[in-house]
């Protein structure tokens, strides 16, 4: 069931990750349809896997266009289509058939049509040397072990041991297909006529935006950037390095800022508003209508089948919705339907809702954490939290959590109508400071530094150096 798999999975999540293409190259080719310059729609099937495409023809189409220019300028065999999808993390991958998608979050991060271009044909590289499947393979049945390891040793410790050995023998392998993925997207960047350098300005925004993301988490980056024994990718100063040394990466072409500048202004920057959205430690639903506050320390992350929550000192909670009919008592359900059988099962209330709280049974290992179950009533069905702590402070933590769980509340209805995703926008900088604009942001903390990571610099100074900047509003 999926309370029993899905915390050891979340527990991995941190070794696993990233840019994850799967598929061979494509066997067939359509001339009419990669002529035609408008994307297709997007295959039931594949929407379900990679999630629903951003709603804008105008950006969509542009990035067919751009993905079909590669392909085309360097006689690539087969159907490709490209898309943008509707998620707010800067992340491109591609699979099966010639799909190759990016994210709006990735559009957000980058400056011009040429830098775009350098992620497309990172990804198309990929597929035309057949990395894919290869690589999934490898890792599918890595975290299938781990997983599989924690189930049965009941151990955390256990699963994350399985994890390290099997992603230290994928790291040289999946570090050497990324550069060379790297080297044959440079060639169709050029080919395509945009400029060499933007494959090298990719990976500089790559970096900023995790580090960005490792500041947000509580962790430094290491010196010099140097990947460590997990990691599955180079460090960006190898891969930079890499690139820098063919000349290629020189070459001059198109690039088109202020065109693609206005392409991106007023994209949206939150996630999609039938999948709520996170505002500090709180995560508010404005479909759902309801809410929830993690506890201070905890930051939030909003996917597709649920909210992640990872505290300071790697606790974690885990809210999702099930529509699925849930009759009779909330603690029966849970005595009746969740395997293992919770123990000190309670019916209880919450935020004026039917709810029950069972604990999950500590076995003989000392390094089993401590986890919680908290069922809410939502209409016919339910919301839930699965929460775990298996540090020092274990026994202390999890009542944080549960009281984090105990804030759950229904949203009134003008409370639910007045929640609006943020927006990208692109606006001259005038006289105005990276302080300045950074006050603006609407977010709780790391204000300077996310403004500098969305607009492609280093430092304030750099940043005063642009006369069009992006930042982030209403």
């Amino acid at each position: 069931m999926f309370f029993r798999r899905f915390w050891p999975f979340v527990a991995l999540l941190g070794l696993l990750g990233a840019c994850t293409p799967e598929a061979n190259p494509p066997q067939s080719a359509s001339a009419a349809n990669a002529a035609s310059g408008k994307p297709s729609p997007l295959p039931r099937e594949i929407e379900r896997e990679v999630g629903a495409i951003y709603a804008s023809p105008p950006m969509q189409a542009q990035v067919d266009r751009i993905g079909q220019r590669l392909v085309s300028q360097s006689g690539l065999g087969g159907t490709y289509r490209f898309y943008v999808l509707d998620q707010p993390a800067a992340n491109a991958h591609a699979i099966a058939s010639g799909y190759v998608f990016v994210t709006r979050g990735l559009l957000a991060i980058l400056d011009d049509d040429a830098e775009l271009a350098a992620a497309m044909g990172h990804e198309l590289g990929h597929v035309t040397l057949r990395h894919a499947a290869q690589r999934e393979r490898a890792r599918k049945g890595i975290i299938d072990a781990a997983v599989q390891a924690t189930l049965t040793s009941g151990s955390l410790s256990v699963g994350r041991s399985v994890a390290r050995s099997g992603m230290v023998d994928l790291r040289r392998y999946s570090r050497d297909q990324e550069l060379e993925a790297d080297k044959v997207g440079l060639g169709y960047l050029v080919r395509a006529g945009y400029r060499g350098d933007a494959m090298v300005g990719l990976i500089e925004k790559l970096r900023r935006q995790a580090a960005l993301e490792d500041q947000l988490m509580g962790q430094s980056a290491e010196p010099g950037d140097q990947p460590n024994a997990l990691s599955t990718h180079p460090a960006p100063d190898e891969r930079l390095a890499a690139l820098r040394q063919l000349p290629l990466a020189s070459q001059a072409g198109n690039a088109d800022r202020p065109g693609y500048l206005a392409l991106i202004d007023g994209m949206s920057v939150d996630d999609a508003p039938e999948e709520g959205f996170v505002r500090g430690q709180s995560f508010l639903h404005p479909t759902l209508r309801l809410g929830f506050t993690a506890p201070r320390d905890f930051r939030l992350f909003n996917d597709r089948d649920g909210v992640i929550g990872v505290g300071s000192d790697r606790s974690l909670m885990y809210f999702s919705c099930s529509a699925d009919k849930v009759t009779g008592r909330l603690d029966d359900w849970m005595r009746s339907q969740l395997k293992p059988t919770p123990i000190d099962i309670q019916a209880t209330e919450i935020g004026g809702n039917e709810a029950a709280i069972g604990a999950k049974a500590r076995g003989s290992d000392t390094g089993l954490g401590q986890f919680r179950y908290v069922l809410v009533r939502h209409g016919n069905g339910i919301c839930y939290f699965n929460l775990m702590s298996d540090g020092p402070d274990r026994d202390r933590r999890i009542d944080v959590l549960v009281n984090a769980a105990r804030s759950y509340r229904n949203l009134s209805p003008s409370e639910a109508a007045s929640l609006r995703p943020y927006r990208l926008h692109v606006v001259p900088r005038g006289n105005s400071s990276a302080a300045d604009f950074a006050q603006r942001l609407p977010y709780l903390d790391f204000k300077l530094a996310r403004l500098l990571a969305l607009n492609g610099v280093d430092n304030a100074a750099d940043f005063a150096r642009r006369r069009e900047v992006k930042f982030v509003g209403p």
